[in-house]
Order: structure tokens, then C-alpha cells, then sequence
């Protein structure tokens, strides 16, 4: 079957020629006892030796999917029977949605990919629209990570005034869950008539969502306790009586950089000021992460405000249904299904354009 996706297919990435001799190499090393002693290295080997496997497996079954689709479209060719062809037929398209997936995930090489992530989402200038936009986000992610069996975690979340969020912390883990979701970082806008105005006007509304990866416990991050401030605050919405009458919610201000976590997801106060320091050192890391990207200062100024000129996708419900990616021109003509997590093919190709290089592509916004 011809590659169907808009980038090169990936051989140069996942080399199947030499993928079961490097497998071969990794079994074998991984059963010396003496790559045990130094349990970082073992890590990164049976790290490797778990991927290269998935990927190979992956491949054996695409290869032995395809034959068995193509052996029945012929048998019923044979026979003359159209609804055995259609389903070999279907069978095919759901492998090549699946091929296009697969060579995406061959794609997520770099040093953070493969860990768990945390997603903000904070809201825009405009109140109670901004905040609403900022919810519909953070269900946006919540169900997109279930509907790909990752665990998703509400981290924290502050709610707004009237209705909505002025911001939400999402922890979501599973396999590469970083890779996939780090080119979300960046302004969204929304433009709809206003389910808050009496006289149903179209308005604009901005969030910013910022992607960063969870620390795995091997890399050292450098936190100088003096250089940070921590607030205890009692933590809102449900949670029952301890949580809504003590100082269990923690935040964590990291001077040097302005960075700002928090967590009141758990009742106790140990465990949440563990978790904000867990996604402080997160987030300096992702910071390292951007610095050695070529377009490390154009994404930064991306998330410098949360306005016009800085959006990454546009979702227009009226009075036309448009969602439009700016930067690679990837558009879906279903918001519904979209803000219902089907985000997949914008992941696809930002991912994509990434690893080619280049900056973002000119792209003309939508009304």
C-alpha cells in the first residue's frame, strides 16, 4: 500500500532491515547481570528494547492484517459477494488510519516523548467567556486521553467568577503521552455567539494551553529552596468537609523563572506541595527541552500573550463550522467531534512538521 499521509514514510526512523538484530543485541545485554549495577543505563536499555519491540510487533500485524483484508476482497471478488468485498474493503481503510498512526508514534524520537504529561490550560483576557473556553480545553484533553485508555488526573483547577475556568493542571499518563500532545503548547481561539449575552453577538475568546513532560526519576533538576515561595490556600469545589476547611492546597512560585504550580488534588498537604515540586522541576525541564529546539524562541513568544496574532488553531462554531490549525493548515469541518477529543489529525501533522524542521507554515487565519 502507498504511504496516504502528507509526509515521507518513516524507514529512516525505524529501520526494519536492522530493527530484529538490534533487538537481538538489547536481549542479550539485557541478561549480563553486570548492566544491572548501573541501573540508570539498564533503564535506558530496556527502554529502547520495550520500543523496538512494540514496533515490530506492530509492523508483523499491520503486514498480516493487510493480507488477510486483501485474501478477502479476492474471495469475494470470486464469488461475487459485495459484502464480504466491503468488509475487506473497510478493513483496509481501518489499516491505513492505523499505519498513519503508527508511523506518527515512529516519529517520536526525542528525549522526553515517551514520558507522561501535564497540560495547563489557563484563560485568556474577557472574563467569563475566556474561562468557559478554557473548560471546554480542558474536557477537550480530558477526553482525548481517555479515548486513547490513557489515565487522566485532574491536578488542579481554579474555577471562574460566573462559570468556566480561570485554569486547569491535567496529568496524563500513558505511553508517549508527551510526544503526542507537546505541539499543543500555544494560544487557542474561539469564536461563537455567546450562550452569556443577552443579545446572541459573536465573540472572540483566547486560551493558552502549555504541554510539558513528567521528570523521570534519573534526571536531576537543581531546585534552590530560597529561590521559591510556598502558599498554602484552601482548596475549591467539591473535595468534602477536610478539603473545604484546611490549607491543603499548595502553589509553588519559582522566582528566577515566574513559573507558577499548584496542586489541591489530594487531601493532605504533604502529598500536594510533592506534587507541585514534582511539576516544578517539570517545567524547568521542559524549559531545557525548548532551548536546544531551533524554534525555541519563536514557541516562546507564541505563549508570550494570550490575544491576537499568537493563536496556534482557530474553532469558529458560527456562524460557519471550521476548526483550522495555523500553523500546518489542517482544518476539520466537525468542532463538535473535535472539542469531543478527535484532535488526532491536528497531533498528526504538527508532529510531523516538526520533525521535517522548519518553522510554521503561512497559514491565513479564519473569521
Amino acid at each position: 500500500m502507498p504511504c496516504a499521509s502528507p509526509w515521507p514514510c518513516s524507514g529512516g526512523i525505524f529501520d526494519w532491515d536492522t530493527a530484529e538484530q538490534r533487538l537481538a543485541e538489547l536481549n542479550k545485554r539485557a541478561e549480563d547481570p553486570a548492566l544491572w549495577g548501573n541501573q540508570q543505563k539498564a533503564q535506558k536499555v530496556m527502554r529502547e528494547r520495550q520500543q523496538l519491540e512494540r514496533n515490530i510487533n506492530a509492523y508483523t500485524r499491520l503486514e498480516r492484517d493487510l493480507e488477510d483484508a486483501i485474501t478477502l476482497i479476492e474471495l469475494g471478488e470470486a464469488e461475487a459477494d459485495d459484502a464480504t468485498v466491503a468488509e475487506g474493503e473497510a478493513a483496509l481503510r481501518q489499516l491505513a488510519a492505523s499505519a498513519r498512526r503508527q508511523e506518527v508514534e515512529a516519529l517520536l524520537s526525542g528525549e522526553a516523548d515517551g514520558n507522561d504529561s501535564y497540560v495547563e490550560v489557563h484563560a485568556g483576557a474577557g472574563g467569563t467567556e475566556s474561562q468557559d473556553w478554557a473548560e471546554m480545553l480542558t474536557r477537550m484533553y480530558i477526553r482525548w486521553g481517555e479515548q486513547h485508555d490513557f489515565k487522566v488526573t485532574l491536578v488542579e483547577a481554579s474555577a471562574g467568577e460566573e462559570a468556566g475556568l480561570k485554569s486547569a493542571t491535567l496529568l496524563i499518563k500513558g505511553e508517549n503521552a508527551y510526544g503526542w500532545l507537546k505541539t499543543e503548547s500555544g494560544v487557542h481561539r474561539l469564536v461563537r455567539i455567546s450562550p452569556y449575552d443577552a443579545n446572541k453577538r459573536r465573540h472572540t475568546s483566547f486560551a493558552s494551553v502549555w504541554v510539558f513532560p513528567v521528570v523521570d526519576d534519573n534526571i536531576e533538576i537543581d531546585i534552590k529552596e530560597s529561590d521559591c515561595r510556598i502558599d498554602t490556600y484552601r482548596a475549591s469545589g467539591a473535595g468534602g468537609q477536610h478539603v473545604n476547611t484546611t490549607d491543603s492546597a499548595v502553589r509553588i512560585t519559582h522566582a528566577p523563572t515566574g513559573i507558577v504550580v499548584a496542586s489541591q488534588q489530594e487531601r493532605s498537604q504533604i502529598k500536594n506541595r510533592a506534587i507541585a515540586w514534582a511539576m516544578l522541576k517539570a517545567r524547568l525541564y521542559e524549559m531545557e527541552l525548548q532551548k536546544r529546539e531551533d524554534k525555541a524562541n519563536a514557541e516562546a513568544a507564541s505563549k508570550t500573550d494570550i490575544g491576537w496574532g499568537h493563536q496556534i488553531r482557530s474553532y469558529v462554531l458560527q456562524p460557519y463550522q471550521l476548526v483550522k490549525d495555523l500553523r500546518t493548515g489542517t482544518q476539520s469541518t466537525d468542532p463538535k467531534a473535535v472539542l469531543d477529543g478527535d484532535i488526532d489529525s491536528f497531533l498528526e501533522t504538527s508532529l510531523a512538521q516538526r520533525v521535517k524542521g522548519g518553522g510554521p507554515a503561512q497559514v491565513e487565519d479564519i473569521d
